[in-house]
Order: structure tokens, then sequence, then C-alpha cells
């Protein structure tokens, strides 16, 4: 208790994570603070009114550490990828039984919204999470609304709704806002989550000076209030993930270096898996972790050519696809993990050898969480850690991560060719008229329910007619 007590006299005033640890050196709890001095020394003052489940904490915290960020809400991003990460046994104890958070910008509709969901589909918006308090991401995204106007949901009248007058819409039902405005708007919205607030700054002075000197005053005007906004948001950053995340602590990062025998901590680490049904529709993900953390813009996706159910084949096709030497713009990574053991391993260190490309690559078996390495001798080696160990909890939740974006593709890929399979077979109703259906009605139970003046509407009376009886017949025979 004497080194704790030494270690609460060293915390700062500023905002952070923090980690509680046991005796034997396993985070057993991590949280944010706005002001870490303040926030730690709470769990070791004894006047304070405690559940049992709190109590039961202290009584186990056995040391502590943290690290600083510049904002609270840099805190709380950070505090979710951690916790998703070591999966501390008290957060998961003392957490509510809510789905995570995470924030949806559909930048690319005809009326691009802003929300919030617990389930992130491929579906072509962008998606910042997850987050365990939705009440602070809420509060959060509030604030940035002020500096970039966006729409929660889309309209149901023409006209502009109250939220422009105060600020809050573009105001694109009346055209106060032109959907391009909008768009970009929205791009420096999603430039401030991702952390590149310095980048966005340059760039709206740019753009307001040239706006300026075109004589587009208006649109200086608004670009000075966002630069404006911007500065007094200075202690609202979110998800600054990389920016302020101090690598030198990253225990399992160091750890991965010292047990692999790498140059440095792995910086980059893209992590591979693959996803099929019974050979069908079989996908790879690329996923990719810089600095310990999820960098969910350079996830990357691959559709399988080779055909059947092999995963090695498939590993040494994404593998062979990713370094082809058609991707140079994306960066060289640091170590490559693979979801699986010996044989998927091994297919994408054949890959990486038949194009010359010299990096680190480790397995991760199910079985057990065993790490597999080619030493130099050319056999596979087991390292097994403990359950507990940080290396296991980073490389597990890079795994997962991967086969959530596997499956999540697999999945996309699937739907639509169910969709698409029952509709190519209508007579005369050719790629053009099944968009047109789908778009209106959203999927094949939504054509088969619509009325006949509904589709009539979409794809004219012949054609209607043609929907309604095939879809009618096949409803009987699958009956």
């Amino acid at each position: 208790m004497s080194s704790i007590k030494a270690k609460l006299q060293k915390l700062p005033g500023s905002p952070g994570v923090y980690f509680h640890k046991s005796a034997k050196g396993e985070i057993i709890y991590v949280g944010k603070a706005a002001v870490l001095k303040n926030r730690v020394r709470q769990y070791f003052q004894a006047s304070r009114d405690r559940d049992p489940k709190t109590e039961a904490l202290v009584k186990e915290i056995a040391d502590v550490e943290w690290i600083e960020v510049e904002s609270e809400v840099d805190a709380l991003f950070l505090e979710a990828e951690l916790i998703k990460r070591y999966k501390p046994r008290f957060n998961l104890a003392l957490r509510d039984d809510k789905s995570d958070l995470f924030v949806r910008i559909d930048i690319k509709s005809d009326h691009p919204t802003v929300s919030y969901t617990r389930r992130p589909l491929d579906d072509g918006a962008e998606y910042f999470g997850p987050f365990q308090s939705g009440l602070q991401v809420r509060r959060a995204m509030k604030y940035l609304r002020r500096a970039f106007p966006y729409d929660t949901k889309k309209p149901t009248s023409k006209r502009v709704s109250l939220d422009y007058h105060i600020g809050l819409s573009p105001g694109l039902e009346e055209e106060k806002t032109s959907l391009k405005e909008y768009r970009a708007n929205l791009r420096r919205l999603t430039m401030y989550l991702k952390g590149k607030r310095t980048q966005l700054a340059i760039q709206l002075e740019k753009d307001m000076h040239n706006a300026a000197k075109q004589q587009k005053f208006e649109q200086a005007a608004i670009l000075r209030n966002q630069s404006r906004a911007l500065r007094m948001l200075n202690q609202q950053i979110i998800f600054s993930d990389k920016e302020f995340m101090d690598i030198s602590k990253d225990q399992a990062l160091n750890g991965l270096a010292d047990l692999l025998k790498l140059q440095g901590a792995p910086r980059r680490i893209e992590g591979y898996d693959i996803s099929h049904m019974q050979g069908t529709d079989t996908v790879a993900s690329m996923v990719v972790f810089s600095n310990g953390i999820a960098d969910k813009k350079q996830y990357r996706k691959f559709k399988m050519r080779v055909p059947g159910n092999d995963d090695f084949a498939h590993m040494n096709e994404v593998i062979s696809r990713r370094f082809s030497g058609k991707h140079l713009d994306w960066p060289k990574p640091d170590l490559l993990l693979i979801d699986g053991g010996k044989g998927q391993l091994g297919a994408a260190l054949a890959a990486l050898e038949a194009k010359g490309v010299v990096i680190p690559a480790i397995g991760l078996a199910k079985r057990l969480e065993t790490i597999i390495v080619r030493n130099q001798d050319g056999v596979y080696d087991e390292i097994l850690l403990s359950k507990d160990s940080h290396i296991i909890k980073l490389l597990q939740r890079i795994r997962d991560e991967s086969h959530r974006f596997a499956v999540s593709y697999h999945s996309t890929l699937k739907t639509k060719r169910q969709t698409s399979s029952i509709l190519d077979e209508i007579p005369t109703i050719g790629p053009a008229s099944r968009k047109k259906l789908l778009k209106a009605f959203g999927s094949v139970h939504g054509i088969a329910q619509a009325r006949q003046w509904e589709l009539e509407k979409v794809v004219g009376e012949k054609k209607a007619t043609i929907v309604r009886q095939y879809l009618r017949s096949e409803k009987k025979r699958v009956e």
C-alpha cells in the first residue's frame, strides 16, 4: 500500500485513463477520469460509501497506472478500446446489460444523417466506437453538432426544422445548404472524430481564405465560425486514440516485441481471417491495429477467387493479394496475426515468401489460445501464455475483430445472393428494375407485400403484374 500512496502523489490533474492491477499484475479495472488525481484517489478514501462490488475491487488493487490524454472524450474512447482488449473482471461485473454504442454517419446517402446504433453493419456508412457510456457519447456529439451542423434523421417535411434556426441542422429541405456542402461539412466532422483536428484546423483556415478571395463571403463566414468553434472545443477532442496513446506504456506491444524478438514495438498489426458457409460466399478480412488501437479506416475486405472450402488456400490467396504490389498506398505492417494454427500460418508464410516480402507473422490457434511461431529451422513452436497475459488479450482483441469483420462481409454477400437469386429468375426484370424495386421496398419480402399500384409506380403496369404473379406462385411453391 505504501507504493500505491507514493504513486498517488504523482497523479496529474489532467484527463486520462487509469488501470487498477492485482498483486499478479493483472489489469482488473480500467476507468476514465476528467481529473486523474481526484478520481483515482477516491478509491482509497476510507470515508467514501461504496457498493459491495466496488468494495471487492478496492480490496484487490495492488498497483495503479495511468495514461494522460488531452480531453475527457479522448479518455472516453481510450477507455472503451482498452476494456474491449483487456476485458477486466471488474469492468464486466460493474457494467450494465446494454450493448456497446456506435456513432453512425451515412455520408453517401441522399440525405446523410448522424445517428447511434448498437449493431454496426457493413452498409457503407462510417461507424465510430464502441462506447459503453451512451449518455457521455451523446453529450460529446452535442458539442460537435454546434460546430458541424447535421441531421439526426431524414426529414418528413419540405420545410426546415427548428434545428436549422438554432444552428444545428444544415437546412437541406429548403436548400439552405447544398448536398455537396453538407457532405463536405460531414467530412470535416469525421476528420475530427478520427483525431485529425490539427489537419482540420489548417484546412478550415485555408478554405476560409480561398472563399474570401473568390468573394464567397457567406461561405467564408461559415468556415470562420467553424474554425472558432473548433478552437472553443479545445477540450472536447473525440476518439483521437492514436494521437495521444503513449505506446511506451503499452505492455502488450512491448511484450510482443520481447517475445518475438522484434526490433521495436509493432506499431501496425494486421489481422486476417476467412469466413464462408460450406464453401460459398467465401471472404477474407484484414483489420489494422495502430499502436494497439483498432484503426477502422484501414480495414479491408477481400472476396475470394479460389473456389471451395479450403482455408489454407484462401489464406494464401488473401496474403498474396495483399502484398501483390498493387497496394503501395497501404502502409507496411510490423506484424501479421493469422487466425488459425500451423496450416493457416504456413499458407500465409508461403505467400509472403513467394512475393519476396519479409514481415514477421504469427498464428493464434483457438484451442487454448496458443501462439504459433515458425522458427529459423522451419519448425513451428507453440507458445502458451497465461490467459491473463496482456499479450494474449491484445491478440484476442485483434483476432476477434478480424473474425467479426469477416463474418459481417460474408453475411452481406450471402443476403445479396439470396435476394438476387429470387429476383433474377423473374422474366423481363433486369438489373435496373431489380435495383429500383429493392430501393423502393427494401427487400423481396417488401416487394411481395407491395400492392399492384405501388409496384406500377416503380416498374410500370406490365412488369408489376409479372412480379406479383411470379412472387405469388413462388410463395405457394415454398409453402
